[in-house]
């Protein structure tokens, strides 16, 4: 087993999916193979499908970097659930959490130009919904999915 993943179940898409990965830049990787996985199945288009990995992927790195503070010997977790019109993931990490009330907007002046603070951002911009639980330690992200009729 590679020591990025320590544990992946795969399932149908009215269940339930989960990915282990260890906090280091080089997991983030794993959440463009899990979408593509995802893609298929669930009836992801393109759209949503770019708005879901630059999501996720914030959401991960910032699960890393911040509350894990890339420790190795904390995960992050990964989970994957149907819900009513589309799919919800949900980001736990083993940090102490942050107040996401309380982040600085990037697009006001004094930060336009600073290189990060732009995943929680990107995150409430690009999902259709994101809640936030356990002092920010975990973030749900919701997309709705639009299925086109095949003829």
């Amino acid at each position: 087993m590679s020591p990025m993943m320590q544990t992946i179940t795969h399932a149908q898409p009215t269940n339930h999916q989960e990915v282990r990965i260890t906090s280091s830049q080089e997991s983030v990787l794993l959440v463009e193979k899990l979408l593509q996985e995802l893609s298929a199945p669930y009836y992801v288009n393109e759209d949503v499908y770019g708005n879901m990995l630059v999501a996720l992927t914030e959401a991960i790195t910032n699960a890393i970097q911040h509350g894990n503070k890339f420790d190795m010997e904390k995960h992050v977790s990964i989970k994957c659930d149907a819900i009513n019109d589309g799919i919800r993931f949900i980001v736990a990490d083993e940090g102490v959490g942050f107040d996401y009330n309380d982040v600085p907007d990037p697009t006001s002046p004094e930060n336009i130009e600073k290189p990060n603070g732009r995943g929680v951002f990107l995150m409430r911009n690009l999902a259709d919904n994101v809640e936030f639980e356990e002092k920010g330690r975990i973030v749900m992200l919701d997309f709705k999915l639009h299925q086109v009729a095949v003829e």
